[in-house]
């Protein structure tokens, strides 16, 4: 069966990018895979946590998520 065309989500920014519900986009911190033993701990929290994408960046990521605003 054929599949109806239409918008797509673009699925390797949606793996890595999240959506509020005010509209913000949240991203993950990079560094945090491997190599953790050298970074210390105050710098191993702050990778953990989710920051607010600077608002230049945000209207090309919202673009390629066409149903999650």
């Amino acid at each position: 069966m054929r599949r109806p065309k239409g918008i797509k989500t673009r699925k390797a920014v949606a793996k890595r990018f999240k959506i509020t519900g005010t509209g913000k986009v949240l991203r993950s911190h990079a560094g945090k895979r491997h190599l953790l033993a050298t970074k210390n701990a105050k710098r191993r929290r702050r990778l953990g946590s989710v920051k607010v994408v600077d608002s230049t960046d945000a209207y090309r990521i919202t673009q390629n998520l066409p149903f999650s605003h």
